[in-house]
């Protein structure tokens, strides 16, 4: 089997595990992921921390953005690209309203009021996922949005921390070679760095 076959049926699986679950199971995960990261010394301390807006039962790290915004910490959020597939941009939004769908339904900070951030430099960052294993490889939809924005000098020291159900991790992932490894996984039922 090729690799990208097996990546393909890895992603079919999880996807399909992601959207069997109950909106109790969602929420009562969520809670335990968003618990876990704040007892974190690493979250009281960020100044400035990256998350995403989940979508098809991703872990739902929202209260974590509502969080930073009543502290005045410095939420980023990432937006699609116009025109350039796999490309993020960073903007900080300053409330829920200056959410918008954006690519692919996914809500991005409005670019009407959120001016893109290129010198962001995130203490945390908080990443999806369908997959992760245990050395800190993720399996993401294919399109290459995280590994390239992981990759951006100014965020290259921060915290990588995959959010994940306890069945998405796994013992080993297929990777390529510009894979970027996260250096933590938080489930609802723990935390652990990966070495990475």
């Amino acid at each position: 089997m090729t690799q990208a076959l097996a990546k393909k049926r890895l992603r079919d699986t999880f996807a399909a595990k992601r959207r069997a679950l109950s909106p109790g199971e969602v929420a009562s995960a969520g809670r335990a992921v968003c618990d876990r990261l704040r007892c974190l010394s690493a979250w009281s301390a960020a100044r400035e921390v990256l998350l995403y807006m989940p979508i098809q039962n991703e872990i739902d790290v929202r209260p974590l953005l509502d969080d930073l915004l009543a502290r005045g910490v410095k939420a980023l959020l990432p937006r699609c690209r116009p025109g350039e597939p796999g490309a993020m941009d960073l903007a900080c939004p300053r409330c829920r309203e200056h959410l918008v769908p954006g690519a692919y339904g996914i809500l991005e900070p409005d670019p009407a009021a959120c001016p893109s951030e290129p010198d962001a430099s995130a203490d945390l960052i908080v990443v999806p996922g369908l997959a992760f294993d245990r050395t800190g490889y993720r399996l993401g939809f294919g399109g290459g949005y995280y590994d390239r924005l992981l990759s951006c000098r100014t965020l290259r020291t921060a915290l990588t921390i995959g959010a994940a159900y306890a069945f998405q991790v796994v013992a080993a992932l297929p990777t390529e070679p510009w894979d970027v490894r996260l250096r933590a996984i938080c489930t609802e039922n723990e935390y652990f760095e990966t070495g990475s």
